[in-house]
């Protein structure tokens, strides 16, 4: 049967949609090879301890992340999971407390079907052998921080936005906090504070892709 339905419905690569041979997985060798890889170090973000991204918001890996937030294509989450555990399994082997993510709001998860993050940290916490907790919720519509130009205003933006859900299950761990996207940081920025202020040691963060962190790093 799988056979059968790799036949009808091959699977792709999630950066550029090529026909993925019968010994790869998640991306072409081409993208694996030359995708928009991002370094390890990334700009400093208030309260953030440190992040790291798979790639650079650009390209291909612009083009996916789109798919995946607007197109439907939420199958995209376990491969960018897998993805992204890696990254973090090398970049931090000594583990963490406890993960949690950036929690989207009711209307555009109700409008998208899904939410995005949540769905990114339960392939990451597969592979990390961790359950997601739902640590932060989301009390108050704001705009959508890709509309507003500038990190103060982006800041502004998001205060007040986020609640602790239970502030018991942060005091001093030390915590992953998963975000799709990462562009000035002003959004994993309020959630790291908000996860401080309720007791949390350190808060870490890793996301699918981010703006180009020498010049610039949602």
């Amino acid at each position: 049967m799988k056979r059968l339905q790799n036949l009808i419905f091959p699977e792709k690569c999630v950066l550029c949609r090529a026909v993925l041979e019968t010994n790869e997985m998640d991306l072409c060798h081409s993208c694996r090879l030359h995708g928009p890889v991002s370094s390890v170090s990334g700009k400093k973000i208030s309260f953030v301890d440190s992040w790291v991204s798979v790639w650079y918001y650009k390209g291909d890996a612009r083009k996916s992340l789109l798919r995946y937030k607007f197109g439907g294509k939420r199958n995209y989450a376990e491969s960018y999971g897998r993805l992204l555990a890696m990254k973090l399994q090398e970049e931090y082997p000594q583990g963490f407390d406890c993960l949690t993510y950036v929690p989207t709001g009711w209307f555009k998860k109700l409008k998208r079907g899904y939410d995005q993050v949540e769905l990114l940290a339960e392939e990451v916490g597969k592979q990390l052998g961790m359950t997601p907790q739902k640590l932060l919720k989301k009390v108050r519509h704001n705009r959508t921080q890709s509309k507003i130009r500038g990190e103060a205003r982006r800041r502004a933006n998001v205060l007040g936005v986020y609640q602790i859900v239970d502030a018991q299950k942060v005091q001093e761990k030390r915590i992953l906090l998963l975000d799709d996207i990462i562009t000035t940081g002003a959004t994993v920025g309020e959630c790291a504070r908000i996860l401080l202020t309720a007791g949390g040691k350190e808060v870490h963060c890793g996301c699918v892709a981010a703006w180009n962190q020498g010049k610039s790093s949602r």
